[in-house]
């Protein structure tokens, strides 16, 4: 089989196909990741760049995984240096805070889970405190396109290292916009799901109420991809909750701010241009467009960032800054000791938690079934703009952002005309906790000029084992909202063997020899939490498809045909309920 260069963009479905041909091997693919990241050295991307010493032990462990079992089978990925990588330091971009974990952070170990290789940590704002990219004492993160200017934060070299080729896809962290802001300013898809929705565990907090780990990608696609290893509740978790996301579908209306936004920077004239072209883009989709009252959104950001709630960052790291003097980057330790301010007593936090309350309940009644549609940022600065004024510079890359998580938003950036020739500009989306769908569903519209087709919502899920009533995994089923329907048998070709694992599990093998009808019930479950389902089952079991009695077809569990050589065969007793004890 021919060979073929590793693509300059790094898409998942597009590496998925050339491991599938032959055409490339994960190993080609993480060498051209570490010569490019020596090559961008002076980019600033990195704190612990790709090298073998620590990749290498991943990209063995794809030889044991099955590729049908891992739908990110070695697919490469850069984490943010706030989010632990087990036995690789986590500096959060302060050499005098670094820990090395002996745990991966949930979100990388669903990831790994999945067969995704981790290529390295990522450069950021310290302490994931800053929306500019320059907030670092291992360098300012320059932009991907063009270097003199801001690469965004605080997850800037996540944002960069898929924009320059070295990831498929990478995890950032979202306070108040550096999930999206980085996207926005260097050209890709930059999703931030409901809080809760991906775990925090393992992440160094920011604001830990409001953190929220997120994923930069070149398409909206991977991004979906990487979004179904990722979600999930984890009951280890405090911050963690149940958010199921549907299929993507368009809202009954969009909004728009109702006055033109506010554009800065040396940049202004061309983002307002861009802005136009994209507002006018939007009205010509075919759903209703509205235009909305958007003040309130920033009165709840000024409670964060000129209010008593950014006590909240002071919490969680203040007794680290007085522990070490001089530690931090200079204006980063100016943010943080603003939460220190002796007016920010309990009384005014609990005054600025009622007004938020009642902010979130207006922002939930406005977007339900609809999705709201802001620049992600009005500008862009030079680094050495924000050099000369890096509090207010910073200030302003955040004013259509910093809003969301207080109000309990998802959003996602998207990538809309160029304001000019490699100057990208990114508009957000917005919605309520339980309307992701629609933001999805609005993105694929926008930029592939796609409706969400009408989709089938639920599936048919045949089940042999220990997912049957009255085993211990029907709670899986349940958990999944799935349905019993009824007993059913499979056609005369199947074999039951009982796998030598513990608990005591069967196998379903279809077999070309004569074979026995095998007893299974049939559930239906929606088709939205299949896939999380799925990636539940542990190898050598997997999902295809089974012939029942009748002829007809099912979706359900299967077993790899090598694992009935260790296996007693059990398809005498004509199911798995026959054969106990």
């Amino acid at each position: 089989m021919q060979t073929m260069s590793v693509p300059k963009m790094l898409s998942i479905r597009e590496l998925t196909e050339s491991y599938q041909s032959g055409a490339l091997q994960p190993e080609m693919v993480m060498n051209e990741i570490i010569e490019r990241a020596q090559a961008d050295k002076e980019m600033n991307i990195w704190i612990t760049p790709p090298s073998w010493t620590f990749i290498r032990p991943y990209v063995e462990r794809l030889k044991s995984i099955s590729r049908e079992q891992a739908p990110l089978w070695g697919i490469p990925f850069a984490i943010k240096d706030n989010i632990d990588l087990a036995g690789v330091p986590t500096t959060a971009g302060c050499a005098e805070f670094a820990y090395t974990p002996e745990e991966h952070a949930t979100v990388v170990q669903r990831l790994i889970d999945a067969g995704a290789v981790p290529v390295g940590k990522t450069n950021l704002d310290q302490f994931a405190t800053g929306l500019v990219g320059t907030r670092s004492p291992y360098g300012e993160t320059k932009n991907a396109l063009k270097p003199e200017l801001i690469s965004g934060g605080s997850s800037s070299g996540s944002a960069v290292s898929v924009a320059r080729g070295q990831a498929a896809f990478s995890l950032g962290t979202d306070t108040a916009g550096s999930g999206r802001v980085p996207a926005g300013l260097n050209r890709l898809v930059g999703y931030k799901p409901s809080l809760g929705a991906w775990p925090v565990r393992g992440v160094v907090p920011a604001c830990a109420s409001l953190d929220c780990v997120t994923v930069f990608a070149s398409s909206l696609n991977d991004v979906d991809l990487v979004d179904q290893a990722a979600r999930g509740f984890d009951a280890d978790d405090p911050w963690s909750r149940p958010i199921k996301r549907k299929a993507a579908a368009l809202p009954k209306k969009v909004y728009m701010p109702d006055g033109l936004p506010v554009f800065y920077g040396p940049f202004a004239d061309q983002y307002k241009h861009a802005w136009q072209q994209a507002a006018a883009k939007i009205k010509e989709l075919g759903i209703p467009v509205q235009t909305m009252d958007v003040s309130y959104l920033s009165e709840a950001a000024a409670l964060l960032y000129d209010g008593p709630m950014v006590a909240e960052r002071w919490a969680d790291l203040g007794e680290f800054i007085t522990e070490h003097e001089n530690a931090a980057f200079p204006v980063t330790e100016t943010v943080l000791r603003s939460g220190a301010k002796p007016e920010y007593d309990a009384a005014s936090l609990f005054k600025a938690m009622h007004t938020m309350q009642a902010f979130k309940q207006k922002a939930r009644q406005q977007l339900e079934d609809a999705v709201l549609v802001m620049p992600t940022a009005g500008g862009t600065w030079t680094r050495g703009e924000v050099r000369k004024n890096p509090i207010g510079t910073n200030s302003q890359m955040g004013l259509y952002t910093n809003h969301c998580n207080l109000l309990d938003l998802c959003a996602i950036n998207i990538p809309a005309e160029d304001a000019a020739e490699d100057l990208p500009f990114g508009i957000t989306l917005f919605s309520g906790n339980k309307e992701e769908h629609l933001i999805n569903g609005l993105a694929d519209l926008f930029l592939h000029g796609r409706r969400a087709p009408e989709q089938k919502t639920t599936a048919l899920v045949a089940v042999c084992g220990l997912h049957m009533r009255g085993f211990p995994l029907e709670k899986q089923m349940k958990e999944h909202s799935a349905l019993f329907i009824k007993e059913a048998k499979t056609a005369p070709h199947y074999q039951l063997v009982r796998l030598p694992a513990s608990p005591e599990k069967p196998g379903l093998i279809r077999t070309n020899n004569p074979g026995s009808s095998i007893e299974l019930e049939i559930w239906e479950m929606p088709v939205a939490e299949l896939g999380s389902f799925v990636s539940l089952i542990p190898a050598p079991l997997g999902f295809g498809t089974i012939e029942l009695e009748d002829g007809t077809h099912v979706q359900g569990f299967l077993c790899e045909a090598s694992a009935a050589r260790d296996s007693e065969d059990i398809s005498s007793f004509g199911g798995w309920k026959y054969a106990q004890g």
